[in-house]
């Protein structure tokens, strides 16, 4: 009995081991589990059904038959019954003895046989006034003929396959669309958020063992103090009794901050790379759907998933989208369906503990905007400002995207990042890419130093417009704009001397512009921001000078000096008759200016007196250099590119300290400093 028991309990694992198996509860998943059932076998059932009724119809057992025929048929006492069917069609049932005629040949030897019960034959009658008058004249000629009358016999029966197409197929289609519409609305096929009964699942993507992130800290340049940051997290997720015995608690959230383009999604997926942890990644525009519910659902759900596959990454990119600050611009005694999915989300960091090794990273670079709630200590302990690389962290930017293209032996990291001061990552890439498109575009073997430095006029200025058709006298004014730029540049203590100007017409609305030579610096002093204004008033002064004329060139000049003599006087504080104020924080907040018509007449003034004396400041100046404004003019006319060497060779050598070599050269339009709260 033993031994029975045991071999009866060996069957029963080897049919389990057999039988398919569900992952996770979802059918037709990895693993052989059985396939998921669709709704599109109902509507091929259907259709079939429906063929069927028809061709049953059309391919009945009895013959078709004419009215002719009938008519023969009856007046000879061959018909031994006829059966009306819905006054459209009847059925004829020949005499036995009457199915061996001539008349009947041509009849299916099926229906000869006398015990069939069909009908022979089915005529199509047409209208029953004309049947009941054939009717009249057979019955007339049997009589006569001394026969039995024959009667004609009326059945009404129902159209199973007419009722069918009339009420129970409008009906299929519509509740066939309906499903199609319920599928859809989840936001589209495939994915646990596709159906309508999972539209309150978590749309996040899942990074595991079968589907691994790949990208490590390698593949992550320019970032060096941002690595070690986030270097701790990726050690918790490896070793966290490390932390947990000594009683230290990990972060619950890790902010990333930081402007467009700086890596931020990228190192939140090399810290899942080299952690070898699930990673969830989700938008925050994922949460938002028009149902109400559905976001705060889509949030438990995620951290649900994320506590099953402890410990793990939760990533969500652009966070800003959920994580605005409630009570701004919300609709007044209506549902706010994002404050539902933030309160939620407040509500599930708050309700795992850290050392279950869930771990969520956000990224935004808009940190202004979010929810204070959302930023305090136990829910984002730690934020981590990613900002724009310097020199160091561009050359090894360059380093990396380098790898994949052939550069000459000329081309190096260090001399490319010299010449891309405030390119964030994304724009380094953007130039190597075009490099790379315009040595091939000349049938080149290697990318060399010329076309780094066409695409870097490409991504600066704009397309290069060779086929624009421009007057001499317009060619001449934009000579002196762009020649009253350089040399107040030039000759300016604390401006950007120049690298390059050029007047060759770029973009949609650029006609020339010039390539300054920044320092890497982080405090800007008020002479410093002056000289700026006054050099970026050089074009317009030279036109004033030389032509006693100004145009319309200028305008992307007044609307950078504008904005940035409102900010030295609202924001920074340097003006003596406003004080020292800043509204910067005040004017984001409100709908209203936070000082008085008084304040904002004197802003007014002294706005207007900053940018008088300097544009009086850049016309003395080139006044005094007409002569060098000439010949630079001139020589732009002749070659219409020049740069810092031919500068020295016309003007002279700068009178002022430039830049090392580790400082270096950067866009025509003067950039506004970097604010308080971004240093």
């Amino acid at each position: 009995m033993e031994q029975e028991q045991k071999n009866k309990n060996k069957r029963d694992e080897e049919q389990n081991d057999q039988r398919p198996q569900r992952d996770g509860g979802e059918s037709g998943g990895e693993g052989g589990g059985m396939p998921r059932f669709s709704f599109m076998w109902i509507y091929i059932l259907i259709g079939l059904a429906l063929l069927g009724l028809q061709m049953a119809k059309f391919m009945g057992g009895s013959q078709k038959a004419t009215m002719v025929e009938f008519e023969k048929w009856a007046r000879k006492g061959q018909i031994e019954r006829l059966v009306v069917i819905n006054n459209e069609e009847a059925q004829i049932f020949i005499k036995k003895d009457s199915l061996v005629s001539p008349d009947h040949t041509n009849l299916k030897a099926e229906l000869k046989d006398p015990g069939s019960k069909l009908p022979q034959y089915i005529v199509n009658i047409g209208k029953p006034e004309v049947l009941e008058t054939r009717m009249k004249d057979i019955n007339d000629a049997l009589v006569k003929d001394k026969k039995a009358k024959l009667i004609a016999e009326y059945d009404p029966q129902t159209n199973w396959t007419a009722t069918l197409l009339t009420y129970l197929l409008p009906l299929l289609i519509f509740i066939g669309l309906w499903l199609i519409i319920l599928r859809r609305m989840g936001g589209g096929a495939g994915g646990p958020g596709s159906q309508i009964f999972n539209i309150g699942k978590s749309k996040a993507t899942l990074f595991d063992n079968n589907t691994k992130v790949n990208i490590t800290f390698a593949d992550v340049a320019g970032l060096d103090e941002a690595k070690e940051e986030v270097m701790e997290v990726v050690d918790f997720l490896k070793n966290p009794k490390k932390y947990t015995t000594l009683g230290g608690k990990i972060p619950k959230g890790v902010l990333l901050v930081g402007p467009p383009g700086t890596g931020k999604t990228l190192l939140a997926k090399a810290v899942a790379g080299e952690a070898g942890a699930p990673f969830f990644s989700i938008s925050g525009s994922d949460f938002v759907e028009m149902f109400v519910g559905v976001g705060a659902s889509r949030v438990r759900d995620l951290f649900r998933q994320a506590r099953e596959k402890a410990p793990c990454i939760i990533f969500i990119d652009e966070i800003d989208a959920i994580g605005r600050a409630r009570g701004r611009g919300a609709i007044q005694g209506g549902n706010d369906e994002r404050e539902n999915t933030l309160n939620q989300l407040l509500v599930e960091m708050d309700g795992f503990p850290t050392d279950k090794g869930v771990i969520l990273m956000a990224a935004t670079n808009r940190p202004d905007i979010l929810d204070h709630a959302l930023m305090r200590p136990g829910r984002f302990d730690r934020q981590i400002g990613i900002g724009r690389p310097d020199l160091n962290g561009r050359a090894q930017i360059f380093e990396v995207h380098m790898k994949n293209i052939k550069v000459g032996p000329e081309v190096t990291a260090l001399a490319l990042s010299e010449m891309t001061p405030g390119f964030v990552g994304a724009d380094i890439a953007n130039v190597c890419n075009e490099a790379a498109l315009i040595a091939a575009r000349r049938n080149k073997k290697a990318v060399d130093i010329d076309d780094f430095n066409y695409a870097l006029d490409k991504v600066i200025g704009g397309l290069e417009k060779k086929n624009k058709i421009i007057s001499p006298e317009e060619k001449q004014i934009i000579a002196y704009h762009e020649a009253g730029h350089a040399i107040c540049g030039w000759f300016l203590e604390y401006a950007h001397p120049l690298v390059k100007v050029t007047i060759v017409p770029r973009g949609l609305a650029a006609l020339g512009y010039a390539q300054y030579l920044p320092k890497e610096q982080y405090i800007t002093r008020k002479e410093k921001l002056l000289d700026d204004i006054c050099m970026t008033l050089g074009g317009r002064a030279a036109e004033s000078v030389v032509f006693d004329k100004i145009s319309t060139g200028a305008q992307s000049d007044l609307d950078h000096i504008t904005k940035l003599s409102y900010d030295m006087i609202i924001n920074y504080g340097l003006n003596e008759k406003v004080g020292n104020v800043s509204f910067y924080s005040m004017l984001n907040e409100s709908y209203t200016r936070p000082f008085s018509e008084q304040t904002a007449y004197l802003i007014d003034q002294e706005v207007k007196i900053m940018i008088d004396e300097q544009y009086d400041r850049a016309k003395n100046l080139l006044r005094d250099k007409r002569k060098e404004l000439d010949a630079l003019a001139h020589a732009l006319l002749e070659k219409e590119v020049l740069h810092r060497a031919d500068l020295e060779r016309i003007i002279g050598k700068r009178p002022f300290h430039d830049p090392t070599p580790g400082e270096s050269a950067h866009v025509a339009e003067v950039e506004p400093p970097q604010r308080d709260d971004e240093e």
